[in-house]
Parts: structure tokens; C-alpha cells; sequence
């Protein structure tokens, strides 16, 4: 079973707690919804998702070792991809749904334009590379996810310089 994720960056007023609502932010295809509003309003991700999330929410921020376990909680780089305040819906079967705040964004917008790739890629690498054809294939695997890297940081980018929120839909 492989999974994907969608995220789409919206407009705090406009942000409803209804499953209605939420579902209905990913009825359009993500090119409509970059034509239509000509910015970069949604990101999508593919089967590396869970590894991308792997990249981000297993690193520790900068000066963490100093700091109490309590005081690691709401880190930005745990919301890059699955973070998010979950918004139950009813069957267990339907794909999952998140939503950060526009303040949640902006942090992780923050944590991405400060992020050093080459050193979060590092901390996850050996874990990582088995899975893609191991030393091998670390050039093409390596670029994957830092082109994914560079996507993320340009739509929280854009979603933190309009003040947008984030809904994500995690989907198998």
C-alpha cells in the first residue's frame, strides 16, 4: 500500500472544522488549482511521503539537546508533513486529514528556510537508502527528496507570506 499527501494552503477566515468542507478543498486537481489561483496554493507529495516525514521529524532542532523533552513538543519540523491537528471523520477507511494554523505554518515555513537539507538528510540517510537501492542509487534518491525539500519550502514560504493555513489530506 503506498501513500500520498495533499496539502493546500487557505485563507484563515475561510478555514471551517467540517469534514464537508475539508474534503471539498481536494476536489479540484492540484495544475487547476495552481492555474486558477496562479500562485502556489497546494503541494502534493507521493510515495515517499512517510520517508519525507522521516527526513524532518526525526531531526532535532537547533540547540535541542539543551532543552527539556517537554519543551520539544509543537517542534516545527514535526508538522512539515503528518503534523496537524486531526480532523476525525467518520469510516476508518477514508484518507486521513490535518490542518495547521497559520501560525503553525509560519513556523514551519521558518524551520524550512532555515533548514540545512544536506545535515537532515544525514540523520536520516542510513535508515533511508535501503529502501531506494541503497549507496548505489543515493545520487537520485538524495535529489528526490531534495527536490521535495525545495517544493515544501516554497509553498509554506508562500502560505507564511499570506497568511494562510494548511489542510493536508493523507491518502493510501
Amino acid at each position: 500500500m503506498s501513500a500520498y499527501l495533499r496539502m493546500r494552503a487557505v485563507p484563515p477566515p475561510a478555514l471551517r472544522n467540517s469534514v464537508t468542507w475539508l474534503e471539498r478543498q481536494f476536489e479540484d486537481d492540484v495544475e487547476v488549482v495552481r492555474y486558477r489561483s496562479g500562485r502556489h496554493r497546494e503541494e502534493a507529495l507521493d510515495e515517499r511521503c512517510l520517508d519525507q516525514e522521516r527526513i524532518y521529524a526525526g531531526a532535532l532542532p537547533h540547540g535541542a539537546q539543551d532543552r527539556p523533552r517537554d519543551r520539544l513538543q509543537d517542534r516545527p519540523q514535526d508538522q512539515v508533513v503528518l503534523g496537524g491537528r486531526p480532523v476525525f471523520r467518520p469510516g476508518r477507511h477514508k484518507p486521513r486529514l490535518l490542518v495547521l494554523t497559520a501560525a503553525q505554518a509560519r513556523r514551519v515555513a521558518g524551520f524550512l528556510g532555515e533548514a540545512d537539507f544536506d545535515a537532515l538528510w544525514g540523520f536520516a540517510r542510513d535508515e533511508l537508502l535501503p529502501r531506494y537501492g541503497g549507496a548505489a542509487a543515493e545520487p537520485e534518491t538524495w535529489g528526490a527528496f531534495a527536490a521535495a525539500h525545495q517544493e515544501l519550502r516554497a509553498f509554506y514560504a508562500q502560505a507564511a507570506e499570506c497568511g494562510e493555513a494548511v489542510v493536508k489530506r493523507l491518502a493510501a
